[in-house]
């Protein structure tokens, strides 16, 4: 009798403790930035994941993404407190390993998300296929401007990952099958303010410029501001989503954009790290998807689930 009441306390115990573990269980997620709509609804998507898996989460990031030694301070903070997983968007690509290395050395699981890393520290990496999302922008640009003529781009930096690929993607596809189209400038700024400056001082430079390329929301909001202060009839193709490239393609002074799935990368962030804490294999790279969208098909479910305000 007595061996029974002991192995139903065990029992008991086991089954209190459980949701205590996993309530403890805790993820730092360090984002690029929050100045644009798309880092809220990556943290939606990181929200809605702890729910479902038990676990406790931390979302920072920096004001905007120029502060790359503020993401710095923050990384080496999340480290210091000892998370059972980490998330992260790095602003550069090289200069955050080192902090990495430290957390890969505390046996604590990375995850990147949005931007990776030149390092294979992160167990996963959950973003856009950045170089074929570029690309297929290149594709509807050229087909706008009749395959001939001045374009220019506004690329969000050329630090981080996303900004060199999407620069790339976009260049390389331009230069590869359309050389009938020249890319006269490429000014860089993610921030609306200085996009808005960098597009007017590429449209005062370059007149006859048919399109412009801007490549995350801050570059397609300044690009967009630019060519209303211009008065500049100009092809205006972005990235990214909001509430004003919505009605900026809905009222037609936008072309039209690439969207991401910004949800879904919060969500995947998040369901990654607790698979690493349970053991369980990542595949490295995680494409969590885009969609070109324009005026013909906003209201399309399968866009209008990945579009945000």
């Amino acid at each position: 009798m007595k061996m029974k009441t002991a192995i139903v306390a065990l029992s008991l115990a086991s089954a209190l403790s459980a949701p205590a573990f996993a309530q403890e269980s805790y993820f730092a997620i360090i984002s690029k930035g929050f100045q644009h709509q798309f880092w809220q609804a990556v943290k939606s998507g990181a929200e809605q994941s702890a729910k479902k898996n038990g676990v406790t989460i931390t979302f920072e990031a920096p004001e905007t993404e120029a502060m790359i030694d503020k993401q710095i301070d923050m990384l080496n903070a999340a480290i210091a407190k000892k998370p059972q997983g980490l998330g992260f968007a790095a602003l550069d690509s090289q200069a955050e390993v080192p902090l990495l290395k430290k957390a890969h050395e505390a046996g604590i699981p990375i995850v990147a998300f949005d931007s990776g890393v030149d390092s294979d520290l992160p167990l996963a990496t959950c973003s856009t296929d950045n170089l074929k999302a570029a690309a297929a922008a290149a594709d509807k640009m050229a087909e706008a401007v009749g395959k001939a003529g001045e374009i220019g781009m506004l690329v969000h930096d050329q630090t981080s990952q996303t900004g060199i690929q999407r620069r790339d993607g976009f260049k390389n596809q331009i230069e590869s099958k359309y050389p009938d189209i020249k890319i006269v400038d490429i000014q860089y700024g993610g921030d609306p303010l200085v996009a808005t400056e960098s597009a007017k001082a590429m449209l005062a430079a370059h007149p006859q410029i048919k399109g412009i390329f801007a490549s995350n929301e801050g570059s397609a909001i300044g690009l967009l501001q630019a060519a209303r202060e211009s008065k500049a009839k100009i092809i205006a193709i972005g990235f990214d989503s909001g509430k004003q490239q919505r009605a900026a393609i809905a009222d037609g002074s936008e072309y039209g954009a690439i969207t991401q799935n910004p949800v879904g990368i919060g969500e995947c962030v998040v369901d990654s790290l607790a698979k690493a804490i349970k053991g369980e294999k990542l595949d490295k790279v995680i494409d969590t998807g885009f969609y070109w969208y324009d005026k013909s098909n906003l209201s399309d479910p399968k866009v209008s689930a990945v579009l945000y305000d």
